[in-house]
């Protein structure tokens, strides 16, 4: 368990196997717990650094405003603070809003980036998107975690078979401090940086499920907009890939990055950076 401090928040991040770098970074109310799939199995090949947004699991909750400008420079200085060469960043949900971030800000930091059911804005752009987020902030505040867990639960893992996924999120997310986890919904409303994604040229992977909260052709449009990035989609699956199908996320991660590695020396001896 290691902790680094950025702008006087103190940061949880954790450190398996050895290679080049992997950054893992999770989405909204999640922690380093919900890689648990993945770790294993990247360490075998990569290392693997997976951290603790700011207001999440193990890392420090300030009381105060959150944004994902913010949450990218606190991945960017423990990025620096490791002195890790550009680094393969794989995120989920708000940590593929993360990576966008820094892909836009900070390309010489990137490798290569992996989004996962994420995308470059959150923004309402018809009514019907305008009662979507209002409902969303409004349920958010009215609702107890465990509430929300039920919920949450049962729309990600609807199965029978998936009872023990299910009882994942039952456990965690009452965990999560209920201002920092408001705090950082309201980062996520409104933010956007669709208009400068031509800055992220590095081999991008978009990877989204079949049944995502946003259809596949919205993550498309975007995808066609990046300089170097393609899409997979994942069959029978919800928001949350990583967990409800494992071995295909992971196969895939894995080949992907492959590629990237096999491809870097030649692709540019001075820098693989984007």
């Amino acid at each position: 368990m290691s902790y680094f401090d950025n702008d006087g928040c103190q940061l949880h991040y954790e450190e398996y196997g050895h290679g080049a770098p992997v950054l893992l970074v999770h989405g909204l109310g999640s922690s380093t717990r919900d890689w648990e799939y993945q770790i294993p199995e990247l360490a075998r090949h990569y290392r693997v650094i997976a951290v603790d947004v700011r207001g999440h699991g193990r890392s420090e909750k300030p009381r105060e405003p959150y944004s994902i400008k913010g949450f990218a420079d606190d991945v960017a200085a423990l990025i620096e603070h490791l002195q890790l060469p550009p680094v393969h960043l794989v995120g989920i949900s708000m940590g593929g809003m993360i990576g966008f971030q820094l892909g836009v800000d900070r390309p010489e930091l990137l490798k290569s980036l992996c989004i996962v059911n994420s995308g470059p804005e959150v923004k309402a752009k018809s009514p019907r998107d305008y009662i979507e987020i209002a409902k969303r902030w409004s349920l958010s505040r009215l609702l107890s975690l465990d509430t929300i867990a039920k919920a949450l639960g049962k729309l990600l893992f609807p199965k029978p078979e998936q009872a023990e996924l299910r009882q994942k999120i039952l456990q965690r997310w009452p965990q999560n401090d209920k201002r920092a986890y408001l705090a950082s919904l309201d980062a996520i409303i409104g933010w956007g940086v669709r208009e400068r994604l031509a800055r992220i040229s590095c081999p991008t992977l978009v990877i989204t499920a079949d049944r995502d909260y946003t259809p596949v052709a919205q993550k498309q449009a975007y995808v066609d907009e990046l300089p170097n990035a393609r899409l997979l989609v994942i069959e029978d699956s919800r928001h949350a890939t990583p967990l409800d199908q494992p071995e295909h996320f992971n196969s895939s991660l894995l080949a992907f990055l492959a590629e990237v590695e096999q491809a870097a020396p030649t692709a540019n001896k001075d820098s693989n950076a984007c």
